[in-house]
C-alpha cells in the first residue's frame, strides 16, 4: 500500500475516533443536560407560584381564588415563539398543591383532586424540609413519556401549609434535544468532510513530493542527467540535496574507477608491446629489425599519447554542464576546415571527400570542442572506408536544427555493436588496417553533442556503408 494511503487513513482514523468520541459523548450528554436546565428552571418556578398560592391556600379558596383563575388564564395563552428553531404554541406544565397531610388539593388539569400525593417523593421530601423533585413515566417502557416534578414549601405566616408542585413533561424538551443532535451531528460531518478533504490534500502534497524524489533517484540510478527536486518542504529539499550530493560523490568515485581501469586496459597492449620491442632491442638484433622495433616503438607510443589526450579530453567534456567559451560558428566554415585538415590522411588511403553545403549555418558553441568532434567523426570515417573509396559529408537544416551527416562506403557496423558505437573503449576493428579503435572519438562526439543540447547518431546505411550524424540546435 502507498505511504501516502497509509497515512491518510492513519490520520483520518484518528481523527474519526476523536470526532466520534466527541459525538458521543455530547449525545449521550445532551439530553441529561436539557433536563438538569429544565429542573433548575422548574426549582424557581415552584417557589416563586409557591408565593403566590400561599394566601388562597390559607383562606381555603385554592379553587376560586386569584391564584386558580390566574393559572388558568395562563394556561389559556399561546406564545408563539420560535427557540431555536423550535415552536412553541401552548402552555405545557402542570400544577398540582397539596394540604401539609399530602392531600392534593389543587390540580390545574383537574386528575389527581383528593388524591394521597403524601408518598410520592417530590411531596414527602418537601414535608420532611428537604428538597423534593422526581421523574415519572405516564407509559411505563417509554422513556418519552416520562414528566419532571419539582415541588416547593407553601409557607404563610410562619406555617407550612402544604406542598406546591411543577410538572413538565419531557415531551417538550425533546424537539430541543432532537434539534441539538442535528445541529451536532452535522457540525460532525462537516468536521470529518474537512478533516478528509485536509487529510487528500496533505497526502497528495506527500505523495507529490515522494514521487518527485522517487523519480529523481530512478532517473539517477539509470545514469540519465535530472535535477533534485527543492520544493515541497524543508525536509524533502535537505533530501533531494543529500541525494544530489550522494549521487555526485558516488558518480565521481565510480567515474575515477571506471576511467583507471579502462585506462589500464587500453594502455596494456602498447606498453606490452614497447616492453617487447625494448627486450629485442637489447639483444642488438639486426639492422632491419633495430628500425623496425624502433617504428614499433614509436607507433605505439603515439598510440599512448593519444588514447590519453583523448581521455583526458572526454574526462573534461563529461564534467562540464554547459560550453565554457560560447561563440556564433559557422558550420559549413568549420567542416571545410576539418576537410582541409585531413587532406594528407585522405590522400593516402586514396579516398575522395565531398562536402555539400545546403545552406550558410550559425550554430553556437565552444568552436575548439565541435572542431574536435567533427574531426572524430571524420577520422571514423577514414579509417573504416576502403582504399580509393568515397566520403560524402552534407550540412543541411532539420526543423530547427543544423545537421552533419558523414557517409562512407565501407561494411558499416556489425547490427550486435550499433547501440554501443557511442560507448568509451568500445572496440571495432578497421578493415584496412586491421587495428582496433579505441572507441574514445565516437564516445567525445556524443559527449559534445549532449553539451551543447543536440545529439549523435550512428547506423548502417541502406545503400551500404555506415551514417554518422550530428544534430545541433541553430544559433
Amino acid at each position: 500500500m502507498n505511504i501516502s494511503v497509509r497515512l491518510f487513513i492513519g490520520y483520518f482514523l484518528i481523527v474519526g475516533l476523536a470526532a466520534w468520541f466527541v459525538l458521543n459523548i455530547f449525545m449521550r450528554e445532551a439530553e441529561p443536560g436539557i433536563r438538569q436546565a429544565t429542573e433548575e428552571t422548574l426549582v424557581d418556578t415552584a417557589h416563586v407560584l409557591a408565593e403566590l398560592a400561599a394566601p388562597d391556600l390559607a383562606s381555603g379558596r385554592m379553587a376560586d381564588g386569584e391564584f386558580a383563575r390566574a393559572l388558568a388564564a395562563a394556561r389559556q395563552r399561546s406564545p408563539q415563539a420560535s427557540i431555536w428553531g423550535v415552536q412553541k404554541d401552548r402552555i405545557d406544565f402542570r400544577v398540582y398543591i397539596t394540604d401539609d397531610l399530602g392531600r392534593v388539593v389543587f390540580d390545574s388539569e383537574g386528575l389527581a383532586l383528593g388524591a394521597d400525593y403524601s408518598q410520592w417523593r417530590d411531596v414527602a421530601r418537601v414535608l420532611k424540609g428537604e428538597y423534593g423533585a422526581r421523574s415519572t413515566r405516564a407509559q411505563a417502557g417509554d422513556a418519552s413519556s416520562s414528566v419532571m416534578y419539582v415541588a416547593a414549601p407553601v409557607h404563610y405566616q410562619g406555617r407550612l401549609l402544604g406542598v406546591l408542585s411543577v410538572a413538565k413533561p419531557l415531551s417538550s424538551v425533546l424537539p430541543y434535544v432532537g434539534h441539538a443532535e442535528q445541529r451536532v451531528k452535522r457540525a460532525g460531518y462537516i468536521l470529518l468532510a474537512a478533516s478528509a478533504l485536509i487529510g487528500v490534500v496533505f497526502s497528495a502534497w506527500l505523495s507529490w513530493s515522494i514521487n518527485r524524489l522517487r523519480i529523481y533517484a530512478r532517473e539517477v540510478s539509470e545514469g540519465r542527467q535530472a535535477d533534485p527536486p527543492t520544493s515541497g518542504g524543508r525536509q524533502f529539499s535537505e533530501l533531494a540535496r543529500a541525494l544530489a550530493l550522494m549521487r555526485e560523490r558516488l558518480e565521481g568515485k565510480q567515474y575515477v574507477e571506471r576511467y583507471v581501469q579502462n585506462l589500464a586496459h587500453e594502455m596494456k597492449s602498447p606498453l606490452s608491446a614497447i616492453i617487447g620491442a625494448a627486450e629485442i632491442l637489447e639483444g642488438h638484433p639486426a639492422d632491419d629489425d633495430r628500425r623496425r622495433f624502433a617504428i614499433s616503438v614509436g607507433e605505439q607510443a603515439r598510440r599512448l599519447q593519444g588514447i590519453i589526450e583523448r581521455m583526458l579530453m572526454l574526462a573534461r567534456v563529461e564534467q562540464l554542464q554547459a560550453p565554457e567559451d560560447a561563440v556564433q560558428v559557422d558550420l559549413g566554415g568549420l567542416l571545410q576546415c576539418c576537410v582541409d585538415e585531413r587532406s594528407l590522411s585522405l590522400q593516402a588511403r586514396r579516398l575522395s571527400c565531398s562536402l555539400v553545403i545546403g545552406e550558410p549555418l550559425d550554430v553556437r558553441g565552444d568552436p575548439f570542442l565541435l572542431r574536435q568532434a567533427l574531426l572524430n567523426l571524420l577520422d571514423n570515417a577514414i579509417a573504416f572506408s576502403p582504399a580509393g573509396g568515397d566520403i560524402e559529408i552534407a550540412l543541411q537544416r532539420r526543423d530547427q536544427r543544423a545537421e552533419v551527416s558523414l557517409r562512407d562506403h565501407g561494411n558499416g557496423a556489425p547490427d550486435y555493436a550499433l547501440p554501443q558505437v557511442f560507448d568509451r573503449f568500445y572496440s571495432l576493428a578497421s578493415p584496412a588496417s586491421g587495428k582496433k579503435s579505441s572507441g574514445l572519438g565516437l564516445a567525445l562526439v556524443r559527449e559534445v553533442a549532449r553539451l551543447h543540447g543536440g545529439e549523435a547518431d550512428f547506423a548502417n546505411h541502406p545503400e551500404g556503408g555506415a551514417l554518422a550524424r550530428l544534430l545541433l540546435p541553430l544559433a
